[in-house]
């Protein structure tokens, strides 16, 4: 792959790409470092892109695959010596219009499920961000994963009763 196709991919979903590894990694300077890797592990390769099939799926695979990577090298050295827990909640962004009670407990709701989120299992934690954040088709969860799309909407069913029961066993009713 050479620059100028980098840059067109840049330019045509790097943003989605971004706002993929932030969700990922939830630390926004983890996230743009996840971002440029991607980039320049694909600048690295020798491989030839093709713009008929779908040049979006491999980098969010190629974007997945690192961040695993990641985690495995990650719990591997916590292993050999712990590191001390950081504080994950995001700022969150209120809607206009709302009255200050239910921002907040909307604002409370959004940091919940993001915490149970980041709690699941990978196997349903990437396709839930992938599909709700990310808003990627099946087919091209699918891709990304290297999974059957009846797997992805199985995780994503599965991911979503997970979510509820968690949300109900702390006392969320709605």
């Amino acid at each position: 792959m050479d620059a100028r196709e980098i840059e067109q991919c840049i330019d045509d979903f790097g943003t989605d790409l971004y706002r993929f590894c932030l969700k990922l990694c939830t630390d926004k300077p983890d996230a743009e470092d996840l971002y440029q890797r991607t980039f320049l592990k694909a600048l690295e390769t020798e491989w030839t892109l093709d713009w008929e099939k779908n040049p979006k799926a491999l980098f969010f695979s190629l974007a997945h695959n690192l961040w695993k990577s990641d985690r495995r090298k990650q719990a591997r050295r916590n292993t050999i010596a712990p590191s001390s827990s950081f504080d994950d909640e995001m700022e969150m962004v209120l809607h206009t219009g709302e009255n200050i009670e239910e921002g907040y407990l909307q604002k409370e709701l959004i940091i919940q499920v993001r915490q149970i989120i980041q709690t699941l299992p990978e196997k349903f934690q990437v396709p839930l961000i992938l599909f709700y954040l990310s808003d990627c088709p099946i087919e091209q969860i699918a891709a990304i994963i290297k999974k059957p799309p009846g797997t992805v909407k199985s995780r994503l069913y599965k991911g979503r009763k997970l979510i509820k029961k968690r949300l109900e066993d702390t006392g969320y009713e709605r």
